[in-house]
């Protein structure tokens, strides 16, 4: 990004009063004392110097003597440089608030969000899932051209752009990585990936993690490194490749589940946390199985438990599990049944 050249504006502005103080000091000396003249200490030199500078030309001050007339003239001729000097640094710092806005170099105010480091369309289908179900992300890219993209095609309420190389760790603070729910590497291949978590785990240890590997034999690697969810895209797809040949239908309910609902026909496989107004808190498992389908039309699939800082994901369990304050609720439903989840529940969806 272009940065204004401050120093050489405080330098012309030092040698312009350097300048005006000397034609100020002779203006002063030629007419002190001259017969009529209007001009008798330094106040009225000020006076008549901002008269001239702005163009106002009151008239009240004026110049007698011939040399004084001539000061007038340099002061009436140098007003044109002066404003376009004034104007031209006004627009100046103008467009550097209006890129560094742009550029996310003031910060975002977004917490519990997803930071994606690294822009390609890959990511940017992730965005739009993302976006979808009401998640404000940040995005952190050295690629300037594609911040006017990313502005296309998101809002700023959602999405938060950010210039920056990848290593400037203090910069990325701007996207508030620290409050931030989730982190996923987008590079562009696996050794670049792994390099990356090793070296920005040294500044942001205590966050959650997220690659996609072209190589999944590479899974244990990324996990011993610090990445939390490290998921091969060649393994989805050749498991959903093979669904498609066996089972087609099961395939397609797949394939939609995972992503979001758009349409209201359409179904998603969503996760809840149960919170201390939930009314599901000390309902037996199959209670709340029964209770749900009933009222929000939404088919409660499994349960998972956070036992020492560990995820323990309970599938349709057989056992009567007690719902606690805490559990998060994995569940099917439709775009309708949603809606009335959220309504009981008061939050939305997602760890």
């Amino acid at each position: 990004m272009k940065q204004p050249n401050y120093r050489k504006a405080i330098l012309t502005v030092i040698v312009l009063v350097l300048i005006y103080g000397s034609f100020i000091t002779m203006l002063l000396r030629l007419e002190e004392g001259a017969p009529n003249s209007k001009i008798n200490n330094l106040a009225d030199a000020m006076w008549y110097l901002v008269e001239t500078l702005t163009t106002v030309g009151y008239g009240d001050v004026l110049p007698t003597t011939y040399w004084g007339r001539m000061i007038g003239f340099v002061f009436l001729l140098s007003s044109l440089g002066v404003y376009g000097f004034i104007i031209g640094q006004i627009a100046n710092f103008m467009s550097t608030l209006k890129e560094q806005k742009e550029l996310g170099l003031n910060g975002t105010q977004f917490k519990n969000h997803v930071v994606m480091i690294g822009w390609n369309d890959f990511g940017q289908s992730v965005i739009s899932h993302l976006v979808a179900a009401g998640r404000q992300v940040a995005i952190i890219t050295k690629d300037r051209p594609s911040i006017d993209i990313i502005r296309e095609y998101y809002s700023i309420d959602n999405v938060y752009t950010l210039y920056s190389d990848y290593n400037n760790f203090d910069l990325l603070e701007k996207a508030n990585l620290k409050e931030a729910s989730v982190v996923f590497i987008n590079l562009n291949d696996d050794t670049e990936k792994l390099v990356y978590i090793i070296n920005i785990k040294k500044h942001f240890q205590d966050l959650n993690y997220v690659v996609t590997l072209d190589n999944g034999n590479l899974k244990n690697t990324f996990v011993n490194a610090g990445v939390t969810y490290a998921i091969s895209k060649n393994e989805i797809s050749s498991k959903l490749l093979a669904s498609y040949i066996y089972e087609p239908d099961v395939a397609i309910l797949s394939e939609e589940i995972i992503a979001y609902a758009h349409e209201d026909h359409e179904y998603d496989m969503k996760e809840f946390l149960i919170v201390g107004s939930n009314p599901l808190i000390r309902m037996p498992y199959e209670k709340a199985f029964l209770d749900l389908k009933k009222q929000c039309n939404v088919i409660l699939i499994g349960i998972v438990k956070i036992a020492d800082g560990k995820r323990i994901m309970h599938k349709n369990p057989e056992q009567n599990i007690m719902i606690e304050s805490g559990d998060y609720l994995l569940m099917l439903m439709d775009r309708k049944g949603q809606d009335r989840l959220k309504r009981v529940f008061h939050i939305e969806e997602g760890v």
